[in-house]
């Protein structure tokens, strides 16, 4: 059997992008299994694909803090143990960062394949890597891990569009009433919609005898969807949850619109309707891939109305039927 080690540690976005690639992987060679060094925020996704042997998380955003005492010397010798306790076929950072070919790719027993230093964002990296691959900027994020993983392991990449092989993983259940997600919460001040606009939309949607449900991570998101909510029927704030049971809300729904966020990545790779808005940034290359994807992208996200969205859920209902 062989046996690889990922490299691939962060963001929420970029993790679930290399799950595809797995996919092709097992598909190809059949008896492969994967070990899988990512951040411990977001530890739970590797576990969800059927390839994955073990996670080994790693907490360099946390230990950097900390950097002198007991504890973080404990669980950084914890961690290279883990990291080292195989010799690995290959060890491929599809991550590309000084940090990670520092910190996880060096460390890792086994021959070792990256992007070139033309391909990838931190070229000094590409040192760390026997093996080096000259793949395309110009496409999108999810393809290119699929071309570094092939030509790594040498197999033909399937024509066939990317296929996250997660959806599986949750049970499908049924709500007494059907309902739509509002992913209305991002790191970044210009990738956010008017929160008026949200009031706006929640209202025509459970207009319709819809549901819409409002997670959250921190208390400021969690301000806005109540706010959002405040005085409408058919809402439900979520309560905090891990990143499994939202996984599990999402794949659930009957659709979501989300800004530019990881969780909007997550609903892709559940293939569920989506319509996500851009305006501060540019879907070509790190847009939500999968089925069911839509894409509303205006100069500034002021520019977006609720029109364009309920347009887009329609068409959105429309094909979700035509698919069964």
């Amino acid at each position: 059997m062989a046996k690889i080690c990922i490299i691939k540690t962060s963001s929420l976005g970029d993790v679930l992008h290399c799950l595809p690639a797995l996919t092709d992987a097992q598909k190809a060679l059949g008896n492969v299994q994967f070990d899988w060094v990512v951040e411990e925020n977001f530890a739970e996704i590797p576990a969800w694909h059927s390839a994955v042997n073990q996670v080994i998380p790693i907490a360099i955003r946390r230990w950097r803090k900390q950097l002198f005492t007991k504890q973080t010397y404990q669980q950084w010798h914890a961690y290279k143990q883990q990291l080292q306790a195989h010799r690995y076929d290959a060890v491929i950072d599809a991550q590309g960062l000084i940090k990670s070919a520092l910190f996880a790719t060096r460390l890792a027993r086994g021959e070792k394949f990256g992007y070139d230093r033309k391909s990838i964002r931190e070229p000094l990296a590409s040192c760390f890597y026997d093996k080096t691959f000259a793949i395309d900027y110009q496409q999108h994020a999810v393809e290119r891990i699929r071309q570094l993983f092939a030509q790594s392991l040498g197999y033909a990449l399937p024509e066939s569009k990317g296929d996250y092989g997660i959806v599986q993983h949750f049970q499908q259940s049924y709500s007494s009433k059907p309902y739509i997600i509002f992913v209305h919460a991002t790191t970044r001040a210009d990738k956010h919609w008017l929160d008026s606009e949200w009031k706006k939309l929640a209202e025509k949607i459970t207009s319709l005898d819809l549901e819409v449900r409002l997670p959250w991570g921190n208390e400021k998101e969690k301000q806005r969807a109540e706010w959002i909510a405040q005085g409408l029927p058919n809402m439900l704030v979520l309560p905090k949850s891990s990143l499994t049971e939202l996984a599990q809300q999402l794949a659930n729904a009957k659709a979501v619109v989300s800004v530019d966020t990881g969780l909007a990545h997550l609903t892709a790779a559940l293939d569920v309707p989506n319509i996500t808005l851009y305006g501060a940034t540019n879907p070509k290359l790190i847009g939500c891939y999968g089925k069911n994807q839509y894409y509303l992208h205006k100069g500034s996200m002021v520019e977006i109305c609720v029109e364009d969205v309920l347009e887009q859920l329609q068409k959105s209902f429309k094909t979700k039927k035509c698919d069964k």
